[in-house]
């Protein structure tokens, strides 16, 4: 199982999930505030993080951001509604998936579980298994190595938006649903949050593009969803 970090400040949700966590296997370290578990995270790196939106000092989206700027470390949000201003923010400052308070701790294992296999390493039947290299313009892609690169310099992505951009660079410009995307990337039916793929595309776009407000190579399709294709 895996080693998960739950940064929450109530005592009795923090309890409660270390306590289900751990019954499913996981080690489990917490903490209260958002300075305490970036610390522990720098001495002790985790699998995944469990973190509380609404945090006391650096609130959860700082937390978050910094967590992403630092590496690839998987995130699930936790939030105390289903606020579409609270979701997309979380999103777009980095989390891969968010779970609505209060928490059901069946929901929150499977949402982990699904993260961790979703962030694992490709396999000989998911988009990155094609080896050899790939250039799009000033964009290298190496399926085998699972690498990106623009000019000279290297791009580290975390798994969910080198898995997006393996998939969508796979298929040169073919139009591909939100849901279409949900299923083949993020392993979600039709319970999937189509904001899941918005995010991770705009996140994706900040580091490929040279201008993300005007892409040139994940393309938006009004109407049906994103191509990828150097204009």
């Amino acid at each position: 199982m895996a080693r998960v970090m739950l940064i929450e400040d109530d005592s009795s949700v923090r309890e409660g999930l270390r306590l289900s966590l751990s019954r499913h296997g996981h080690e489990v370290d917490v903490a209260r505030t958002g300075e305490d578990g970036l610390r522990r995270l720098l001495t002790a790196p985790a699998d995944i993080v469990v973190l509380d939106l609404m945090l006391p000092g650096i609130d959860g989206f700082e937390v978050c951001r910094r967590i992403r700027a630092g590496g690839p470390t998987p995130i699930v949000m936790l939030t105390a509604r289903g606020d579409d201003l609270d979701v997309v923010s979380g999103l777009e400052a980095g989390a891969d998936d968010y779970v609505i308070k209060p928490v059901r701790p069946r929901v929150l294992e499977a949402r982990i579980r699904a993260v961790l296999r979703r962030g694992g390493p490709a396999t000989e039947t998911e988009p990155g298994s094609a080896t050899g290299q790939e250039v799009h313009g000033d964009l290298t892609i190496d399926r085998g190595a699972l690498t990106v690169s623009k000019g000279d310099v290297p791009i580290t992505l975390p798994p969910m938006e080198l898995r997006l951009l393996l998939e969508l660079s796979a298929a040169y410009r073919q139009v591909f649903s939100r849901q279409q995307l949900l299923e083949s990337v993020w392993e979600l039916d039709f319970l999937g949050d189509s904001r899941l793929v918005d995010a991770c595309v705009q996140r994706l776009r900040t580091k490929i593009e040279d201008v993300p407000s005007k892409p040139r190579y994940i393309q938006t399709v009004r109407g049906f969803g994103y191509r990828f294709g150097p204009l």
